[in-house]
């Protein structure tokens, strides 16, 4: 939970994907998405990927119950939390609000 708390306690806006994988052969259905926006915001945020199996105390302490979950942390205040898939124009539009 430290570490989780040292991700978020930033200035600029911080995007986390909470996610699982089912299968080894499955790629993370949001994976090119993340890209995407990575490409667009550059160093003006951070975006996290979080395995929700391998990170079960974070994600039932964040009462993650949805895949993916996305949420917007800046300063340590979460400002945006939506469960369920997400395009990244929507994701690159909602990381601006809070650069």
């Amino acid at each position: 939970m430290t570490k989780f708390g040292d991700l978020i306690n930033v200035e600029i806006p911080v995007l986390i994907d909470f996610y699982a994988q089912w299968s080894e052969e499955e790629e993370e259905p949001t994976g090119a998405v993340l890209r995407d926006v990575v490409a667009a915001l550059g160093d003006k945020a951070k975006v996290i990927k979080i395995d929700i199996q391998k990170n079960e105390i974070l994600a039932n302490a964040l009462k993650v119950k949805g895949n993916p979950t996305f949420v917007i942390y800046k300063n340590g205040v979460m400002k945006w939390r939506q469960s369920g898939e997400q395009d990244a124009n929507t994701l690159i539009t909602l990381v601006q609000q809070y650069v």
